[in-house]
């Protein structure tokens, strides 16, 4: 897909996705949105084995009674769902190296999934953290919305031809923020980098108590291995500070390699810390085939509920037990 261009307007993108993407999902999709869906409705769809950061105002007393086990009712979603989007546009996500920056992937992946959130009668809203919590955009329904969400993404976070230093960005800020404002229980995409300050973890675990929590982790290929390019200028987004590396040299691509690695498998354990699915998306890969892996995500999941337990709990579809490999950055 091509990268969103600073002369396409919102509604030219919107409809770009329409025709390359939705079209093509709602084929795939066929009846089994609803499946894909659980929350508070008044419908009781399972029950299940309590888990560690399960709300325990849904467990089922009789039963825990007479099994000796504790265990949660799982609920069908109403069908008025209400989904937020905590989108992360500090400035680390200007960067990238496939014709397409972090960013521009955001607002595409935002967009597409509001609209197709919106037109199956669902309310979409979303909460933009830059440096700190610049915008609150309340939950509605409706194609005006999705447009509304797009412009506010893809509004350029600095002025002049270069991006000023924002100064370190704190995710923990964004998703506390998240937990005071949202009140009733929705679907919530985190949609970030995580090249955040350490923190994130517990916020994010809270948040994902009350609500069904999706981190939708953003990607670069230049990020986890250096190309030799030779002796090259590189600057901190965030911070601004500069250092001159020499990419020619094997022992330093092995080292910074080495250190992408610890910090993968630390976004990893964060994110299992905290008892989130997770969907990667990187700037060299179709948003369509991440749009399926997604769905398939879900999918997973509700079948897990379905079936019950799998060596004493419900097995996750996230990067816990699947961690994806770098060289298809599948999830």
């Amino acid at each position: 897909m091509a990268a969103v261009k600073s002369s396409e307007t919102s509604e030219a993108v919107l409809k770009r996705l329409e025709w390359t993407v939705l079209r093509r999902l709602d084929g795939w999709l066929q009846g089994d949105w609803r499946s894909l869906w659980r929350g508070t409705g008044l419908d009781l769809a399972d029950l299940r084995e309590y888990q560690h950061l399960d709300d325990v105002r849904h467990i089922d007393w009789n039963v825990t009674a007479r099994t000796g086990v504790p265990h949660v009712r799982l609920f069908n979603e109403d069908r008025d769902l209400t989904a937020w989007f905590l989108v992360d546009i500090s400035a680390s996500s200007l960067f990238g190296s496939q014709g397409q920056s972090k960013g521009e992937l955001a607002a595409e992946f935002v967009g597409l999934m509001a609209r197709l959130l919106t037109r199956h009668g669902n309310r979409v809203g979303a909460i933009i953290y830059s440096q700190q919590v610049d915008r609150i955009i309340p939950p509605r329904g409706g194609r005006l919305q999705v447009l509304q969400l797009l412009e506010a993404l893809r509004s350029p976070p600095t002025t002049g031809a270069q991006p000023s230093p924002q100064g370190i960005t704190r995710l923990g800020d964004l998703l506390q923020a998240a937990s005071g404002h949202i009140q009733r229980r929705s679907s919530v995409f985190v949609v970030s980098d995580f090249i955040s300050e350490p923190g994130w973890e517990l916020p994010l675990g809270r948040l994902s108590l009350h609500h069904d929590v999706c981190a939708v982790r953003l990607f670069d290929p230049l990020e986890m291995q250096l190309p030799n390019v030779g002796t090259v200028w590189m600057q901190d987004a965030e911070s601004g500070e500069q250092i001159q590396v020499d990419t020619s040299d094997a022992r330093f691509r092995k080292r910074f390699a080495a250190a992408a690695d610890t910090a993968e498998a630390e976004l990893r354990a964060g994110l299992a810390r905290a008892g989130v699915d997770a969907l990667e998306l990187t700037t060299e890969e179709p948003l369509f085939e991440a749009m399926l892996r997604f769905m398939a995500l879900r999918q997973r999941r509700a079948r897990a509920f379905r079936g019950g337990v799998v060596g004493g709990r419900v097995r996750s579809a996230g990067w816990a037990e699947n961690p994806p490999a770098r060289e298809n950055a599948a999830p």
